[in-house]
């Protein structure tokens, strides 16, 4: 489904009353925002689904990897 919503003062944008409902999104809750393609994408923050999407991110990322890049982030 597609809703619509303005950006207002502020560049605050009001998600609607039913796409909040269909998300669970309640007052004080976090979302991320994601761009690309021209658009974004709004996500619930969830704790468990940020970490394995951190988790699918870093596979095959070594230590020794992250060595070798700060090290020539430091010049050395």
């Amino acid at each position: 489904m597609t809703y619509h919503a303005k950006v207002i003062a502020g560049g605050k944008i009001v998600i609607p009353a039913d796409l909040r409902r269909e998300l669970g999104l309640k007052d004080g809750d976090s979302v991320s925002l994601d761009s690309g393609s021209g658009g974004i994408v709004l996500r619930r923050d969830d704790p468990d689904a940020a970490l394995a999407r951190l988790r699918d991110g870093m596979k095959g990322y070594t230590v020794d990897q992250f060595l070798r890049e700060r090290r020539a982030d430091w010049g050395e």
